[in-house]
């Protein structure tokens, strides 16, 4: 890459692993319909294609924010290559795999382990989220009020009916507990 384009490249990488707006619209619109024309030139549709780039783009934003990405082509040319990876594996998923998926980007990428590394996340996630739910209440919501609500140990007692934060903060060690139980009995099973 010419050293202009890498530099541009480089700051909408940056831009996007710190949440930039601007950085995540340029990208967006820079790629959106190269990525939309390979779905639906492959038997999909547009919310296929709008679902297939949100899923490369994640990939491409785990990426930028692990620190130890180089980018080595374009972002164009990596979002075709993880958008096309991810395409072919729900064409197979779905038995509507076809050999002769168009493929006129001329330079292409491995993103395979890139992509299966993102899919173990999901896949991990999705684990948490069932686990979080098989928990029940009142762990489940205080250990939402403290991890996703951010809320202190002193508001979580006020709100939990807690004498103070340290019984507050004992319970939640021990919801911790409990969700970690539930969530690698999961985790052995895969």
């Amino acid at each position: 890459m010419k050293d202009s384009i890498l530099e541009q490249e480089l700051g909408l990488l940056k831009g996007l692993a710190n949440n930039d707006k601007k950085s995540i619209e340029i990208i967006y619109s820079q790629n959106y319909n190269l990525i939309q024309a390979l779905i639906l030139n492959n038997s999909g549709t547009t919310d296929d294609a709008k679902d297939i780039f949100q899923e490369a783009m994640m990939v491409l934003f785990d990426k930028a924010r692990s620190g130890n990405f180089e980018l080595s082509c374009q972002i164009r040319t990596y979002l075709y290559s993880v958008a096309r990876r991810l395409w072919l594996k729900k064409l197979n998923q779905t038995h509507r795999y076809t050999a002769d998926l168009d493929d006129t980007q001329e330079t292409r990428v491995v993103v395979d382990d890139d992509v299966n590394e993102h899919e173990e996340k999901d896949a991990e996630f999705e684990m948490m989220y069932t686990s979080i739910n098989h928990l029940g209440e009142p762990c489940k919501s205080l250990l939402e009020a403290f991890y996703f609500k951010n809320k202190s140990m002193q508001e979580i007692a006020e709100d939990f009916g807690y004498t103070n934060a340290e019984n507050a903060k004992t319970q939640k060690y021990k919801c911790l507990t409990r969700l970690k139980k539930i969530f690698f009995s999961q985790y052995k099973k895969l």
